[in-house]
């Protein structure tokens, strides 16, 4: 990626920060990645940015790091909602990437007045592990595929059946995927291709940098998005669209120097009590319960799609391919939990299971999970609370809704 300037130095995502925005910058969104996989934005002219921003800060109101989905707050993140004052974005402008005519995106950092990280914003608890791993020796490249379900104005799916590796049958998809070929060509998209549920695409990305990659992955989604609804479609990323549907998000995983047998062994020790990254949301659940190819027994196998972690490729492309997590779930935070399992596995010496063996299961449902969580040895006792608020929040607000199921199912009782 980059914006066609000098490089003079590297940022933490490993990419090379410019001297100059591109010629054509007119308008710059300054994005921080939130916890429920989406950014909060601020828009800024490109002069504003120049003369005030670069080499300095700007204002973001504590509050995006305990909202639910719906931008309320989450009362229990007290510390992020006393007088709902501003954070200090800090912009990385090595990532850089232009979004639309005129208007580039510049992924930030976040600190507090007095310039502490703040801890739990997703982009730093990558960094923090990024760190620790660093000082075992370890570095980690990544590469992350994202499913995605495109629907018409009337929720129905662009295809009437699933387009696995297909041609034919994607013709209602080609006019969006011809844009997305040009508007994605920026983040370094490595395939494309359908999936097996109707309307279901895949696009995964090259490997990359951790910082880089999760920024990426989430810069596409933008793009994806907005790309889609020009074109009146919606760009579905729940982890199940349907019962028995599922979404993902598999990120493949290399270490330089080659990663021990400990890496993978703390991974699958840690996979349960980490299940409520790999599985946010209320939707989550449905995902891992139903779909045929869920990632819920916890096993490890040879170019294996039916276990949860496949060793893929050969030679130099060997890695392993972590398939726990859903279409929505934070990306920062679960590359951030793999580094964080398999540093413990690495540090504790741990061997792995025999391949094909399960080791336990992914928990299935979200009080399973908050209840898990609580147990995670590897995340720090911050992000833990934090976490557990947040799906709380979640766990509160489906058993207040109202849904059609209710509904059909109440009916059903007459």
């Amino acid at each position: 990626m980059g914006a066609g300037a000098e490089s003079v130095a590297c940022s933490r995502s490993g990419r090379c920060v410019v001297k100059a925005l591109p010629a054509d910058v007119s308008r710059v969104l300054l994005l921080v990645p939130d916890p429920h996989a989406r950014f909060a934005a601020v828009e800024l002219s490109r002069e504003f940015v120049e003369d005030e921003v670069r080499g300095a800060d700007y204002g973001l109101c504590t509050y995006v790091f305990a909202w639910d989905p719906e931008r309320e707050p989450v009362s229990s993140l007290s510390r992020y909602l006393g007088g709902y004052g501003d954070l200090r974005m800090r912009p990385d402008f090595a990532s850089v990437t232009p979004i639309e005519n005129g208007v580039y995106a510049v992924v930030c950092d976040v600190e507090w007045p007095s310039g502490e990280p703040v801890r739990v914003a997703p982009r730093q608890v990558l960094a923090d592990e990024l760190d620790a791993l660093g000082k075992l020796g370890f570095t980690p490249s990544i590469g992350i595929e994202h499913e995605v379900t495109f629907l018409d104005p009337d929720g129905e799916p662009l295809t009437g059946h699933g387009v696995d590796y297909a041609v034919g049958g994607t013709e209602r998809l080609r006019p969006l995927l011809r844009d997305l070929r040009t508007k994605l060509a920026p983040l370094g998209v490595e395939s494309a291709r359908g999936e097996c549920h109707p309307g279901q695409y895949e696009i995964v990305l090259r490997h990359r940098e951790a910082v880089a990659a999760c920024d990426d992955a989430m810069l596409q989604q933008l793009i994806v998005r907005a790309a889609a609804a020009e074109h009146g479609v919606t760009a579905n990323y729940l982890a199940a669209p349907r019962t028995g549907q599922g979404n993902s998000c598999h990120v493949h995983l290399s270490l330089s120097p080659p990663a021990p047998e400990a890496f993978l062994a703390g991974v699958l020790a840690e996979a349960r009590a980490l299940t409520a990254i790999w599985a946010p949301t209320w939707n989550s659940y449905v995902r891992l319960r139903t779909g045929p190819f869920s990632p819920r027994s916890i096993r490890w196998g040879t170019d294996d799609r039916t276990s949860a972690v496949r060793i893929a490729g050969r030679g130099a492309g060997r890695r392993l391919e972590f398939r726990f997590a859903g279409a929505d779930a934070q990306v920062h935070l679960v590359v951030a939990a793999l580094l964080a399992a398999g540093r413990a596995g690495i540090e504790a010496g741990l061997t792995p299971p025999l391949e094909g063996e399960e080791v336990g299961t992914l928990c299935l449902t979200p009080w399973e999970a908050l209840a898990a969580l609580r147990e995670s040895r590897v995340l720090s006792a911050e992000l833990v609370e934090h976490q557990s608020a947040l799906l709380r929040a979640e766990i509160d607000a489906g058993c207040d809704a109202v849904t059609d199921w209710q509904r059909r199912r109440g009916a059903l009782r007459a």
